[in-house]
């Protein structure tokens, strides 16, 4: 079974906000448009002062492939450059929050070596680090904005925004809003307020600010040309009824306030960025730097979703791959290097590290994280160690379930425990190590007792067996082969013209049921003594 199969079960997906949203057709134009921009990015370069960066997922959902890599990349910048990476929940939506969203989050981060240096269960100095704990904040920073008029109360209604975006759809007009509150006067709109009268904040936006993309270079936000005739203005609402922020305003804040020089995120979020650039220079500060990255998409072109391929992180676990694999795949996702190996370990990552992001869309195929999981398993049996054994433990698990279809070993003879012969197994075929089951369907030959060997006669009939190899008692590669080099000689001299291809062959059948396989004194030395006397039909 290949890994792609493997993948099929639709298990829930970690969902990060940036999912949620849909760029329109104007920002897909200006994205395109800025791809072709002859101002381009400064050359990709390591920073030479630590970078300060964050993953910032919600927990409506469990971690996917596509939120790891964000993380990866945030993790990787700050790390090369001796910085520090934060996790910060942005837990703010709590009617879709999922009760273990959070708790996952942590468990299957640490699992893929992304400690964070400040967030939840570790602290640093510009905690909190969840946004649920953090509103007296963005409220006060709401109140800034109110005052020095960057900002302004909209007492609207959600039916009276909802026909108001309706009848402007039918006349072919935008369907931002109208700023019909923006004229209510500073006195009045603070007492409504004062009386409880529900609103929302909105930023005043005339114009987007363009910014300086690390990946595309200069981006401008698509033109508002037409919409002030129209008069209609985007706006975005800060605060919500409720007294909770929007993400527009808790993640600047946020950001601001953590310090954070640097933000790598997915491609979808670019048009929504010179809005929180808009914040940034309302508030007079220095927004970070931002790098989008582009998104993973099949090999259709389709973005991936738990459908194809974009599964819960749990489920890459349960196939058994390694974190070092995973975190590698991943990190090859729209990332070049200058090594001509692509496989690296997290060390080799953080060092080979510098922000070359590709332009555009990534297509993941599934080929490479298998590729990636044979390497990773040869290193991992080349260290030796825990790791080594905990496929060894996998293997061993899988051959002791009761319900598994590998129960016939124990007929076979050991010469050692069953730990110590996997071991031997795996250290024999590491390369081709993908997960337990594919491992010992590919080596089944090697679980299971074959009692029936070959018969191989000579010219009148008579059969040749190998009963030699019963007089080997010190069982080691030089003994086996003086051994059958001798029944080679002996047979041939005795006039039956039998050469080394037949008695290889024979051999090979004999102790394995196949014609192909691994070196004939390799599988007789895994096998064992017993074992191999038995396959041959000498009896012990």
């Amino acid at each position: 079974m290949t890994f792609p199969l493997l993948l099929r079960p639709r298990l829930a997906s970690y969902t990060c906000r940036s999912c949620l949203l849909r760029l329109s057709s104007a920002s897909r134009r200006s994205i395109a448009s800025t791809a072709k921009n002859k101002k381009k990015p400064p050359p990709a370069s390591v920073p030479e002062t630590p970078a300060r960066t964050r993953f910032a997922p919600s927990p409506t959902g469990y971690l996917h492939l596509g939120s790891l890599r964000t993380a990866l990349f945030n993790y990787l910048l700050a790390k090369r450059t001796g910085g520090q990476f934060l996790l910060r929940i942005e837990d703010t939506d709590q009617k879709r929050t999922v009760p273990d969203a959070e708790q996952r989050l942590f468990r299957d981060l640490r699992w893929a070596g992304l400690e964070w240096d400040e967030g939840p269960e570790v602290g640093g100095p510009y905690g909190p680090y969840k946004q649920s704990e953090r509103s007296d904040l963005y409220r006060e920073h709401a109140q800034k904005l109110l005052d020095t008029g960057h900002a302004y109360r909209c007492f609207c209604s959600a039916e009276r925004l909802n026909q108001l975006a309706e009848s402007r759809h039918k006349l072919g007009m935008a369907t931002d809003y109208d700023r019909t509150c923006y004229d209510v006067p500073q006195a009045q709109s603070d007492e409504r307020a004062a009386k409880g009268e529900k609103y929302v904040v909105r930023l005043k936006v005339d114009s987007l600010p363009a910014y300086t993309d690390l990946i595309y270079g200069t981006f401008k936000a698509p033109p508002n040309q037409g919409r002030k005739h129209e008069h209609a203005f985007e706006d975005p609402i800060l605060l919500k009824s409720d007294g909770l922020p929007t993400y527009h305003l808790a993640n600047v804040v946020d950001d601001h306030h953590m310090r954070i020089t640097h933000v790598i995120r997915g491609l979808e979020w670019m048009p929504s960025t010179p809005k929180h650039v808009a914040l940034y220079n309302a508030f007079s500060w220095t927004p970070p730097l931002f790098a989008h990255v582009g998104l993973l998409v099949d090999e259709q072109g389709n973005k991936l979703s738990k459908r194809n391929f974009d599964t819960d992180i749990s489920a890459f676990r349960q196939m058994e791959v390694f974190p070092e694999t995973l975190v590698n795949f991943a990190a090859l996702l729209g990332w070049s290097h200058g090594r001509k190996s692509d496989v690296m370990d997290m060390k080799m990552l953080i060092e080979e590290f510098k922000p070359r992001f590709t332009k555009g869309n990534t297509t993941v195929t599934f080929g490479k994280l298998q590729f990636l999981q044979r390497k990773h398993a040869a290193l991992r049996v080349e260290r030796g160690g825990p790791e080594l054994q905990k496929m060894v433990n996998n293997v061993v698990r899988l051959l002791q379930d009761p319900d598994g279809p590998y129960q016939e070993w124990q007929d076979m003879h050991f010469a050692h425990t069953l730990d110590t012969y996997v071991a031997d197994v795996i250290r024999a075929d590491g390369e081709n190590y993908t997960n337990a089951n594919e491992f010992l369907y590919r080596n089944s030959f090697l679980f299971m007792p074959i009692r029936n060997p070959r018969s191989m006669t000579d010219e009148e009939g008579a059969p040749l067996t190998m009963q030699r190899f019963e007089e080997v008692t010190d069982w080691n590669k030089n003994a086996l082969a003086w051994t059958f080099n001798k029944s080679i000689v002996d047979e041939f001299d005795s006039g039956l013209g039998l050469v080394h291809k037949d008695y290889y062959a024979y051999l090979r059948k004999a102790l394995t049921g196949a014609e192909e396989g691994m070196r004939i004194y390799d599988l007789m030395m895994l096998l064992g003594r017993e074992e191999t006397l038995a396959r041959l039909g000498v009896d012990v």
